[in-house]
């Protein structure tokens, strides 16, 4: 039986390079952020890149790495030694914003895309103010 027609929405997008992509330029805006930088404690923003790579890959239906490397994401446990207030929620999705914009990814498909990033950011504010 074929899955024509039934593509998922990482393969409509371009697959995992679109997210690489994605996230690569997320993290050159993080790199310069005096807000978002030090909820960073790897010297390197490499690690950090690759994890949200592989999650947002899993998340919109490409290969299951991140969940085999790193179990359950878990994001607002994995978040929790972080304080995420409303300031860093908006300095997030200020650098997310950039890279979904300069995906140039079709109007759907970044509106679909946006939506999620919006109730994910919601999602990790774990601090009030």
């Amino acid at each position: 039986m074929s899955d024509i027609g039934q593509a998922s929405f990482y393969e409509q997008v371009g697959g995992a390079e679109t997210f690489r992509r994605l996230v690569r330029r997320f993290y050159e805006g993080v790199a310069a952020d005096p807000l978002l930088r030090p909820m960073y404690p790897e010297e390197d923003l490499g690690p950090a890149e690759e994890r949200l790579t592989l999650f947002l890959v899993q998340y919109w239906g490409g290969p299951r790495t991140y969940s085999e490397e790193r179990g359950h994401p878990r994001l607002r446990m994995r978040h929790a030694p972080f304080t995420v207030d409303r300031a860093a929620h908006d300095a997030w999705l200020a650098h997310m914003r950039t890279a979904v914009v300069e995906l140039g990814l079709n109007p759907v498909h970044e509106q679909q895309l946006w939506d999620y990033l919006v109730y994910a950011a919601a999602s990790m504010v774990n601090t009030p103010g």
